[in-house]
């Protein structure tokens, strides 16, 4: 729909003669099918830098004459005025300043069209247009009303220029993408709506520009800065976290989310930035999947090309050394003695633009991460970092390359440690960054960066490896630094041990764990094997045992040993939940010397089906009544107490849905059907959930995109 908007006379008369504007045509629906901006906002003409749009300006009795009177509008932006005198299309004018322009064919008796181009790296906001028309003794000055200018990676002088059509469908105009979870082993999805098309986000962006610290601070250095995209990610990547100012989300990684949304109940960027914007309060709570979901969203709407992207087995070096240290207790039990980690996964952005500020070599893809860790330049965010610089090991360069190079190629050190003494010693330089997925463009299907991110590196497997005798140091819960030394004597690499999950368990299966002992010496050895199972978080160390198991192995020399283990479901039941994670570890010690040789696994398990069908397909005609049929079926060979399937939806369902059983029997299905209808065109999600009143979580969530369509 075109806006047609009243012309609103601020100054001058309306004295015979002279010209008078009636009526501005904002022609939005041809502007924003040129610039690629249609559903964006419908409240406000969206175009983009760089390339010309048009209005129509309709007059009351005669059509403006240039012989006689001077046109002039007036781009406006907070105190920043811009004058552009109307020429016609013989005028040559700078490419890199702004331009109005009336082309042959475009007046008509009481009308004429005028094409505005502003500069290429003109910042993004919104801008307020005005009309003058004025004559030797006369000035009128009419409020034309407000356009939003946003990057323009279409255009090739625009430094977020990509070339590929295909690439800006997918990093740009696509509302939905795949986040990947879980753990390397068993890495798991769940689509998201980023849903840049629904009413009020591109509104709701502006305004967290609006309310960011570096505008609240100098308006116009801050207007002046955004033309750069580096800029733009930096002060949106900080506005996302709420930690040092005004920002979207604020995060929380344990306990009880009852004051808020439980991080994984989220699936649309859209609810959270609505829910912001209404009194730009944090909106509680995100971890980061969500906190990179929200802002790859946001730039996406800012015109810069993003896409989200999974690094399993990412490292956070809090000392900056590219090590990581880790201690198990001689049981096989983790311990949380540093305040390094290792995730799970972790999710951060991936931009796309030129990088001029860091010279030859460092434009493409730019790591922008806003989950808060650590502080860059004072405030918590982090980026934009070239994945070249990441690549090239170029540690000097802006920003944050040390840290973001250690969240995927750091060292892992594992310390088994018993009465104070280091007992043995493992260094594994293959883990971490051990695969860096992303959404393949026009498939959901996951594309592999770790070679894009790593390149060549050493092919080095953990090792048992011996050690020089020194004095560690670490927090014992919050205590003071306690000395731990090392054991006297040389730890043998005579003894290699692994850990492998025989498959990737479901929820409902037992556990199958396989330990391979191979003896390298030539004399036999007495051994005793610890294996110790932990329930983990995705970004910390494991909570307390809930298995374990112990056993004495007697080895020939060079004799390889495989040594099977199961955890039935009965002993993790109470415990774990579908997509939980869970670390394993296993300690072989040498009767004889002592000596012990660590190995460690984490794996998630994975949960059981929840179905959803549409009826009629999973296209949907938008504002029509369809009917969702969500089930799940207890396979598990046993009742399932105070059993509940809830279903929700952003832009497709208010509120949640449920439905109740007080007690589920093996082979029973439980069924909801759910009406479901769809005010915006676009993708959106529908989430099912089912839990049990036997486990303390949700043990399985699943998401259906739907496609929605004008007719």
């Amino acid at each position: 729909m075109d806006y047609m908007q009243q012309a609103t006379l601020h100054i001058g008369g309306a004295d015979n003669g002279h010209c008078r504007l009636k009526l501005v045509d904002f022609q939005a629906s041809e502007n924003h099918i040129s610039h690629e901006t249609q559903g964006l906002s419908e409240k406000h003409l969206v175009v983009r830098r760089g390339k010309p749009f048009k209005l129509t300006l309709m007059f009351h009795s005669r059509l403006w004459s240039p012989l006689i009177e001077r046109m002039v509008l007036v781009v406006c932006l907070d105190s920043y005025l811009k004058r552009i005198p109307v020429q016609f299309f013989e005028v040559r004018h700078d490419p890199h300043d702004w331009s109005a322009t009336i082309y042959p064919g475009d007046m008509y008796p009481q009308a004429v069209t005028i094409h505005i181009c502003s500069p290429v790296l003109s910042p993004v906001a919104m801008y307020q247009l005005q009309l003058h028309i004025e004559t030797a003794p006369h000035r009128s000055r009419y409020a034309l009303g407000a356009f939003v200018l946003l990057c323009n990676p279409w255009l090739k002088d625009d430094p977020v220029y990509m070339p590929l059509d295909v690439h800006l469908q997918e990093y740009i105009k696509s509302d939905h993408g795949v986040i990947y979870m879980g753990s390397y082993l068993n890495v798991s999805k769940r689509p998201w709506s980023f849903g840049q098309y629904e009413p009020g986000v591109l509104e709701a962006c502006l305004k967290l520009l609006q309310v960011s610290t570096q505008h609240l601070t100098d308006k116009q250095k801050d207007y002046i800065l955004r033309a750069q995209p580096a800029y733009l990610s930096r002060v949106v990547c900080a506005m996302v976290n709420c930690n040092d100012d005004l920002g979207i989300l604020e995060g929380k990684w344990e306990g009880s989310y009852k004051a808020g949304v439980k991080p994984t109940d989220w699936s649309s960027s859209a609810d959270i930035l609505l829910r912001w914007a209404s009194n730009c309060s944090p909106v509680r709570f995100g971890q980061c999947w969500v906190f990179a979901s929200v802002l790859c969203t946001v730039m996406r709407v800012l015109g810069i090309p993003s896409r989200v992207v999974t690094v399993f087995n990412a490292a956070h070096d809090t000392n900056a050394n590219m090590t990581i240290e880790e201690f198990y207790t001689s049981r096989g039990e983790k311990l949380s003695l540093s305040k390094d980690s290792i995730w799970n996964f972790h999710v951060w952005v991936e931009c796309w633009m030129r990088r001029p500020d860091l010279g030859v070599g460092f434009d493409g893809w730019q790591i922008v991460d806003p989950t808060p860790q650590e502080k860059s330049g004072g405030t918590y965010c982090c980026g934009p970092c070239p994945v070249a610089a990441i690549q090239r090991r170029c540690l000097g360069a802006r920003y944050d390359v040390p840290f973001i190079c250690a969240s995927m190629n750091a060292d892992v050190i594992q310390l088994v440690v018993r009465d104070g003494l280091v007992v043995g010693r493992t260094v594994d330089t293959e883990s971490v960054g051990r695969l860096i997925y992303t959404k393949r463009v026009g498939s959901d299907s996951p594309e592999n960066l770790t070679q894009i991110y790593k390149g060549r590196r050493r092919n080095q497997p953990a090792a048992q490896m011996p050690f020089s005798p020194r004095t560690l140091t670490f927090q014992i819960g919050g205590t003071s630094p306690q000395a731990c030394r090392p054991s006297p004597g040389r730890i043998s690499p005579s003894l290699e041990v692994s850990l492998n999950i025989d498959r990737v368990p479901s929820l409902g299966d037992s556990i199958h764990l396989c330990v391979t002992v191979t003896n390298h010496s030539s004399s036999p050895r007495s051994l005793v094997e610890h294996v110790n199972a932990q329930l983990k978080d995705y970004n910390s160390d494991p909570q307390g045992s809930f298995w374990n198991t112990l056993r004495e192995v007697h080895m020939k020399p060079h004799e390889v040993l495989t040594l099977h283990h199961a955890i039935a479901y009965s002993e993790y039941e109470s415990v774990l939940a579908g997509d939980d994670i869970m670390n394993v570890a296993v300690v072989i010690k040498d009767v004889r010397t002592t000596e012990r040789f660590l190995a460690a696994q984490e794996f998630s398990i994975s949960p059981p089906e929840i179905t959803i069908e549409i009826k009629g397909g999973d296209r949907i005609q938008m504002k029509k009544e369809h009917t969702a049929k969500v089930s799940f079926t207890n396979h598990f060979t046993k009742p399932l107490k105070g059993a509940v399937l809830m279903v929700q939806g952003s832009g497709l369902l208010q509120g949640k849905r449920e439905s109740r059983l007080v007690s589920l029997q093996p082979g029973e299905k439980i069924e909801i059907d759910v009406s479901i209808m769809a005010a915006s065109p676009g993708t959106k999600l529908l989430m099912a959930t089912f839990s049990h009143s036997n486990s303390s979580s949700v043990i399985s969530r699943t998401f259906h995109k739907v496609s929605v369509t004008t007719a």
